[in-house]
């Protein structure tokens, strides 16, 4: 099969595209055709060898975690899906861009969403998913998520919404209304965001979940009154200064099939920013590494 595949640490230039051994399903596992698997930032980190202290890579790698596409291998044990439906969700923390990508995680597609939409809808559902059950019960609470229109951003806003929460999301200007369309009350990201905050929610802020590590973490903390009522999936560094949890996603298939439901009532739906074919992942992974990415960017096969 193709694939796309890094054999050292370096810049998007390392990627090429190898004739690879298809893989095949285990037990408990799926097989998809993949259709569209999508680029996130632990791809780009791990290429690079920015994170190689935590997680090193076992060379040669094929990128990519979530993919989605039609299942054509199932594993023992597996009963919920058969050959020929449309899944997405998640493998390993490799593997997901190639012709065909083993699944450990997954959800039927919803009928709302393209295949590409759901490429970038696992691990950005996974990872909200984890930070928001780290901060419990959010029924008739006020959260604010920093970073609310990325792809994680979008999953999050609409996952706590349907959890009863009150959203407040900061982004740009230009994606105000796109929050609005997920539940979230939207406002700008950057200096005065305390006062803005406190401006919509004169009763306070009970939690904040810091999804773009932009150096606001101690003014959340500040906000909130509390670490213990804050998380953040992108700010390691700063988090262990500030006693906030710093959490990772996990492939939780319930979470995925929550986010699912969501999408399947048009209560969510996964924003795209760019697709690239396979032979042009190496442009995927520079835009995603030069940190304006407001959506997802997903690869098509």
């Amino acid at each position: 099969m193709r694939a796309a595949r890094y054999h050292e640490y370096g810049p998007a230039d390392v990627i090429v595209i190898d004739d690879v051994p298809e893989p095949h399903a285990g037990p408990g596992e799926i097989r998809i055709r993949v259709a569209a698997a999508g680029v996130n930032p632990i791809d780009w980190k791990l290429r690079s060898g920015e994170v190689r202290a935590y997680f090193p890579v076992e060379f040669p790698a094929i990128p990519g975690r979530d993919a989605a596409g039609v299942v054509d291998e199932v594993g023992d044990g597996v009963s919920d899906v058969t050959v020929g439906d449309k899944v997405f969700g998640l493998g390993g923390i490799f593997g997901a861009a190639a012709e065909y990508a083993v699944l450990t995680a997954w959800t039927a597609v919803p009928e709302a969403w393209t295949l590409e939409q759901a490429a970038g809808a696992g691990l950005a559902v996974a990872t909200a998913g984890r930070a928001l059950d780290a901060l419990g019960d959010l029924s008739g609470r006020t959260l604010l998520i920093e970073g609310a229109a990325g792809g994680v951003g979008g999953a999050a806003v609409a996952m706590a919404a349907a959890r009863g929460a009150t959203v407040i999301g900061t982004s740009s200007p230009a994606k105000h209304a796109y929050l609005r369309t997920l539940g979230a009350v939207p406002t700008a990201y950057g200096d005065g965001l305390a006062d803005r905050v406190r401006e919509l929610a004169p009763g306070g802020v009970d939690a904040a979940l810091d999804l773009a590590a932009s150096g606001s973490l101690a003014d959340l903390v500040a906000l909130v009154g509390d670490a213990d009522r804050v998380v953040t999936v992108a700010d390691a560094a700063r988090s262990a200064e500030l006693g906030v949890r710093h959490v990772y996603a996990e492939n939780d298939a319930a979470v995925l099939a929550e986010g699912a439901a969501l999408g399947g009532r048009g209560e969510y739906t996964p924003y795209v920013q760019a697709t690239y074919p396979l032979d042009r992942i190496v442009d995927a992974h520079r835009e995603a590494e030069g940190g304006h990415v407001q959506g997802k960017l997903v690869v098509t096969l």
